[in-house]
């Protein structure tokens, strides 16, 4: 008798009270008619304060198939996503958000696609029902990245996926406490399958993202992949030191030569006052992003600590 292959599907949340119960329902619908396989359903919650908990509680007495771990506090969507990929014991692992804008109808298409030999199933959404001006932004964002960063990433994708063992073995063994998982599937080198998807609005609860999250994570991913920013800072601090000297030798020169009639003026000086002081602050927010980037590494913190686990 064959042995089922074990498919693990994490799915990370955090007050999805009004999503966990047809969340479930949906994975369940999926897995059940995937009868030549193995699942469990493993479930991080990073301290909701709502009713999720309770919801999953309710759901692994029912199902010893989904397990559930949680966080002491909430530890942000990029930490425990990761950590929550790193528990799984499947051979292949599959990350599912719980806002069901990702949707797990598409489990068997990453199954399919991992059985002809591709260790990694990404899904990417070139379109998107979201707010326009904001999947316009991340387009643009992810272009940009892709062109600076060391290695090729893949554009339009949120980490909704299928990652093989052979992967997540190799997230272990790297040691970072803040990760970039986009990128970092991208660093080891596998051939990455992409299947692309409508992304749909979200129905119920409110999107756990702002401004400050969206832009951390944007910076990650560019400080994580690139030392670009760096570079274009020295270059361009050269290339305005260079103008500035030339600006000043003009203004010297012509004083000199026509000391009673050449008003040097508060202009220039204004200006570039307000010119340098600009780019410092930019140069220096950069510097000091990548010097933040160190210190989360020496500090050598958990990417999560959990509170309890249920049904492993």
């Amino acid at each position: 008798m064959m042995t089922k292959k074990m498919i693990s599907i994490i799915t990370p949340c955090f007050n999805e009270e009004a999503n966990i119960n047809e969340l479930y329902k949906r994975i369940s619908l999926v897995i059940n008619s995937l009868s030549q396989y193995d699942f469990e359903i493993i479930f991080i919650d990073n301290a909701s304060t709502d009713k999720t908990v309770d919801l999953l509680k309710a759901i692994a007495k029912k199902d010893l198939r989904v397990k559930i771990i949680v966080n002491t506090r909430n530890f942000g969507q990029i930490c425990s996503p990761y950590w929550g990929l790193l528990q799984t014991s499947g051979e292949a692992s599959i990350l599912i958000v719980s806002d069901l804008q990702e949707p797990p109808e598409l489990i068997p298409t990453f199954l399919e696609e991992w059985e002809k030999g591709w260790c990694i199933v990404m899904a990417v959404k070139p379109a998107s029902k979201t707010n326009v001006v904001m999947h316009l932004i991340r387009k643009v964002y992810y272009r940009m990245l892709d062109k600076i960063s060391n290695v090729k990433l893949v554009s339009d994708t949120t980490g909704f996926g299928l990652y093989d063992r052979r992967v997540v073995n190799h997230l272990r063994k790297i040691s970072d406490p803040y990760p970039y998982l986009r990128g970092l599937v991208c660093e080891l080198g596998y051939s990455i399958k992409t299947v692309p998807f409508d992304q749909p609005r979200r129905l119920r609860g409110l999107s756990k993202n702002n401004f400050y999250s969206l832009f951390d994570y944007a910076m990650l991913g560019i400080i994580s992949h690139s030392l670009v920013p760096m570079r274009i800072a020295t270059i361009i601090g050269f290339l305005v030191a260079g103008f500035s000297a030339v600006i000043a030798i003009y203004y010297t020169i012509m004083k000199l030569l026509y000391w009673d009639t050449f008003p040097i003026g508060v202009a220039p000086l204004v200006v570039g006052f307000f010119l340098m002081s600009g780019l410092l602050f930019i140069f220096i927010g950069l510097l000091g992003e990548y010097i933040g980037s160190i210190q989360t590494y020496v500090k050598n913190r958990p990417i999560v600590v959990e509170k309890e686990r249920i049904n492993f």
